[in-house]
C-alpha cells in the first residue's frame, strides 16, 4: 500500500511537467518556420495536386480526392508521429539536449509526455485541416455515422501510439541528427507508395501488396478508409471488408514492438 501511495504522486507530478514540457515543444516547433511548413503544407500540396490530376471516379460515388484524403490522414499519422520523433530526438540526442535534460530533476516520463502532447496538438490540427480543404476544395464528404467517428478516433489514438513509440525506437538507429531526415524520410515515402496511399491499394502487384501488409500503415490507410468511403468500397479491398478487427490487431502488435524496443534501446 505504502508503494502505491508514494508512486501516485510522482505520477501526478510526472504527468504535470510532461504538460509544462509539452508546452515548451509547443513553442519550439512552431518557432521553427521550416518545420511547421514541412509538416502542414506537405500533406495540402499532395491532396491539391493528387485531387486535381486524378479528378476521376474510382468507383461509383467515390472520387480520387476521397479516397486520397483517406490515406493523407493516416500518413499524418506516420508525419508527425514516426518521422516527426525519428528525427528530432536523435537530433537532441546529437546536439546534447537530452544530456542536459538529463541533469535536471525531472523524470525521463515527463520528456516522453512532452513528445506526445506535441504529437496529439500538431495531428488534431493536420486532421482537422486536412477535412477543411477537402471539403471546400473536392467537395468529399465526412464520416457519416457515429460508428465511422468512433472508428476515426480509436485510428487516430491507437494511430499516434503506435507511430509515436516506433518513432522513439527508430531515433537511434541514424548516426547522427545531421543524418536522421536522410535516414526516416525515404522509410515514410516508401511506405506511402506501398501502402495504398499514393494509388489504389488493390491496383498494385499482389508481392507489394502483401509487404505493404507488413507495417502499421497499410492498416492505417484501410482502416481510414471504411471512415471515409461509403461501405460498398469495402468489396474492393483485397479481402472484400474492412477488416477493422485485424487493422486494431497490427496496430496494437506494432505498438508492442515499439515501446519493448525503445525500452531497450533508448539512450
Amino acid at each position: 500500500m505504502s508503494g502505491g501511495v508514494s508512486t501516485a504522486p510522482q505520477a501526478r507530478g510526472a504527468i504535470r511537467l510532461g504538460a509544462l514540457r509539452g508546452r515548451i515543444e509547443l513553442k519550439q516547433f512552431f518557432r521553427e518556420r521550416d518545420s511547421v511548413v514541412w509538416t502542414f503544407s506537405l500533406p495540402f500540396i499532395l491532396l491539391g495536386v493528387f485531387g486535381t490530376v486524378f479528378d476521376q471516379e474510382i468507383a461509383p460515388g467515390v472520387s480520387f480526392a476521397q479516397y486520397f484524403l483517406a490515406g493523407m490522414i493516416a500518413s499524418g499519422l506516420v508525419y508527425t508521429g514516426f518521422q516527426t520523433l525519428g528525427i528530432a530526438i536523435a537530433q537532441e540526442r546529437d546536439d546534447g539536449t537530452l544530456k542536459r535534460l538529463r541533469g535536471l530533476p525531472m523524470p525521463s516520463a515527463s520528456y516522453f509526455v512532452g513528445k506526445v502532447v506535441l504529437v496529439g496538438v500538431t495531428l488534431v490540427a493536420q486532421t482537422t485541416l486536412l477535412m477543411l480543404v477537402g471539403i471546400v476544395l473536392f467537395d468529399v464528404s465526412l464520416p457519416a455515422t457515429a460508428f465511422q467517428w468512433f472508428t476515426l478516433a480509436w485510428l487516430l489514438l491507437l494511430g499516434a501510439a503506435c507511430c509515436s513509440l516506433l518513432g522513439i525506437a527508430f531515433s537511434s538507429v541514424p548516426r547522427s541528427g545531421r543524418s536522421a531526415s536522410a535516414v526516416v524520410a525515404p522509410i515514410v515515402l516508401l511506405l506511402q507508395f506501398t501502402s495504398g496511399v499514393f494509388f489504389v491499394f488493390s491496383d498494385l502487384p499482389s508481392w507489394m501488396q502483401q509487404v505493404a501488409s507488413l507495417f502499421p500503415l497499410k492498416w492505417l490507410c484501410q482502416g481510414m478508409r471504411s471512415v471515409f468511403l461509403p461501405d460498398s468500397f469495402a468489396a474492393s479491398e483485397p479481402a472484400g471488408s474492412w477488416e477493422l478487427e485485424r487493422v486494431a490487431a497490427v496496430l496494437i502488435a506494432w505498438t508492442v514492438v515499439g515501446l519493448v524496443v525503445s525500452l531497450r534501446t533508448f539512450r
